[in-house]
Parts: C-alpha cells; sequence; structure tokens
C-alpha cells in the first residue's frame, strides 16, 4: 500500500454544521485507516462516500473532475469542499494515478479527444466505443505500473460480465498498485481479501461482504424473487 491514512482536521474546519462537514460519517471522522491494497468505500446515496473519495483525489493533485495529474480541464461543480480539511499520509508517496468519475466521464473522454491521446487509452476514440467498452479501455490501458486509482461507482456502465472483466484488472494490479472503489456492485464488492468500508452509520467503520446491504438484498431477491416483488408491490397498492 502506498496510502496509510486519512484524518480529517477538525481545527481548519470553522462551520461543522454546513455541508460536507453536516454528513453524518464526516463530522464523526477521525483517522481513517488503509488496511488492504483494494478497499471499497459502500453506503446509500448522501453517506458521503463519494465526498470523501473525491477530497482524497484533491489531495493527490488529481483532476476532481476526472483524471490524473496532467489532465488540465475545467468542469463547472467538480471542486472539492472537503479537500483542504484531510491530511494523507503515505509510506511512500505516489504521484502516478487516477481519479474516476462515472458522473462526468463524457467530459474526460471529451479532454482525450481534444488533446489527441487516444493513444494512450487504446488508440481509438472513448467516444467511438460504448460506454462499457470505453471503461474497460480506461481500465486496462491507463493502469499500469505503480500507481494509487480512486474509482467512484466504476460498474455504472459495466454490464456484470464487464464486471467480472474488471475484478480480473484490479486481481492483475494488486500486487503493485493501490485501489480505493465506492461502489453498489456486489459483484465488484465480492473481490477477496478486500478491505471494506460502510459509510451507512457513524463512525465509518469495516465490514465484511456478507454484512453489506447490496449482498443482503441482492441475495434476498434472487433467492425468492417472486415473494420479494409481492410484498414489495402489496406495500406499493395499499398506500
Amino acid at each position: 500500500m502506498f496510502l496509510r491514512s486519512v484524518t480529517l482536521l477538525r481545527e481548519k474546519i470553522e462551520q461543522d454544521n454546513q455541508y460536507p462537514f453536516s454528513i453524518p460519517t464526516i463530522q464523526s471522522m477521525d483517522v481513517m485507516k488503509f488496511t488492504s491494497n483494494v478497499t471499497f468505500f459502500v453506503g446509500e446515496n448522501g453517506s458521503g462516500k463519494s465526498t470523501l473519495l473525491e477530497a482524497i483525489a484533491y489531495q493527490c493533485g488529481f483532476n476532481t473532475a476526472g483524471g490524473g495529474r496532467n489532465n488540465n480541464y475545467n468542469l463547472e461543480a467538480s471542486g472539492s469542499a472537503l479537500g483542504d480539511h484531510i491530511r494523507l499520509a503515505w509510506l511512500p508517496k505516489i504521484t502516478n494515478g487516477f481519479f474516476m468519475r462515472a458522473e462526468s466521464y463524457y467530459n474526460f473522454a471529451t479532454h482525450i479527444d481534444d488533446v489527441n491521446a487516444q493513444s494512450s487509452y487504446g488508440g481509438r476514440s472513448l467516444h467511438e466505443q460504448s460506454h462499457g467498452e470505453s471503461f474497460l479501455s480506461l481500465f486496462v490501458n491507463r493502469f499500469s505500473g505503480k500507481g494509487i486509482y480512486l474509482l467512484d461507482e466504476p460498474e455504472a456502465a459495466l454490464s456484470p460480465s464487464r464486471q467480472l472483466a474488471f475484478l480480473r484488472v484490479l486481481y492483475d494490479l494488486q500486487d503493485t498498485s493501490q485501489f480505493i472503489i465506492a461502489t453498489h456492485s456486489p459483484i465488484i464488492l465480492g473481490f477477496p481479501d478486500a478491505q471494506i468500508l460502510s459509510f451507512d452509520h457513524s463512525p465509518i467503520c469495516g465490514i465484511q461482504y456478507e454484512e453489506t446491504e447490496h449482498y443482503q438484498i441482492t441475495r434476498r431477491f434472487l433467492e425468492n424473487k417472486k415473494r420479494y416483488l409481492n410484498e414489495l408491490f402489496d406495500d406499493t397498492e395499499g398506500e
């Protein structure tokens, strides 16, 4: 591992009742320690996982709109309100890496076309590939050597089979690189020996794969689909 921990600098917070410091998980945060080369952030939307991931990207010097240190383009509302209020502990510090935001990926792909850097991404414009193909092209061609890779919901454009292909990318790089991934995917969360940090309750805590809501809901649905849907629709009709 390269990044060992993230510390919230409380002394720099002026108003802790304002976003993002009002988010319960951020409000209760002290020091977050990483224990694996692959770490997952899990939790409901709005729980703070993407906010913290973006702040880490900011401190790494990556473009918070998506990209690495050398991807210089602007995207409105892509800053990090938390970035100046955390400290990263490295051993050793590394500058190579990438921050992927699924929600702004289109803008990143346009930037790559604008600077004619398609050769670093498989030789084709990311816009000329399907959404899923371009995601995998990014992972396969851009993630190499020693680096830290921060991914916000990489499953957004990946079919189940492509999510499995993504797991192979993680497996091939886990010995030389570090990954911190915010995800809702029970398939991606199944990566062996990964650290899983839950943002569903304060403070943020480590949990096992089978304890995640993503796994539990998916398993219950697949094992009892008819009953699950009947209960869901019956409740809806009764409202």
